[in-house]
């Protein structure tokens, strides 16, 4: 599998690669998949969380303690609660939200599929989403695993994110363009 130079570079790509090798290796990936997507929906849910795991003061022991109850509360496998520890000891955890959108990217790939994220100022509905899934299949050539969220600043329109590309059709972006337009004419 070739993974982009970027994602190998960074610390959460490598910490990602090396848990996706691990999972590979035991043939866990989808499991592993599947607790990194309930860790970043915990990490979502709680202020708490997030502020612990970025708290330099909180010592490894703690930290270890904390993933170590966090693991056996989401039911996590064997493989991603010795992930969890081994973050903790190394003082990693504050990295834990750019190491699961990391392996989410690398197994998707080894799918062959292409992560997407659409930001809308609404919740799409999922004859929405179904409909954007599809005309980014026929863009991309490949499968689209779409993931959605609501950002009211967009006022509406969408913003879709897929790797580095960036397709913003928000009506804030047109406004912002116009303003720009009107002050150079």
């Amino acid at each position: 599998m070739e993974l982009s130079a970027g994602i190998q570079a960074s610390l959460a790509g490598r910490y990602a690669s090396a848990l996706f090798d691990l999972a590979g290796e035991a043939g866990t990936v989808t499991a592993v998949e599947s607790d990194l997507e309930r860790l970043e929906a915990a990490l979502g849910e709680s202020d708490d969380l997030r502020a612990l795991i970025r708290n330099p003061e909180i010592s490894r022991g703690q930290l270890a303690n904390v993933m170590a109850g966090l693991g056996a509360h989401l039911g996590l496998s064997d493989l991603t609660k010795s992930f969890l520890g081994v973050l903790a000891n190394n003082r990693r955890v504050s990295a834990l939200p750019g190491m699961i959108r990391a392996f989410a990217m690398i197994a998707a790939a080894q799918r062959g599929e292409v992560q997407a994220e659409v930001a809308s100022a609404h919740p799409l509905s999922s004859d929405q989403i179904a409909t954007l899934e599809t005309k980014l299949r026929a863009r991309e050539g490949r499968t689209v695993k779409l993931k959605s969220h609501v950002d009211p600043d967009l006022l509406g329109g969408l913003v879709v994110t897929i790797g580095s590309q960036r397709i913003d059709s928000s009506i804030r972006t047109r406004l912002n363009s116009l303003a720009q337009a009107m002050k150079s004419a």
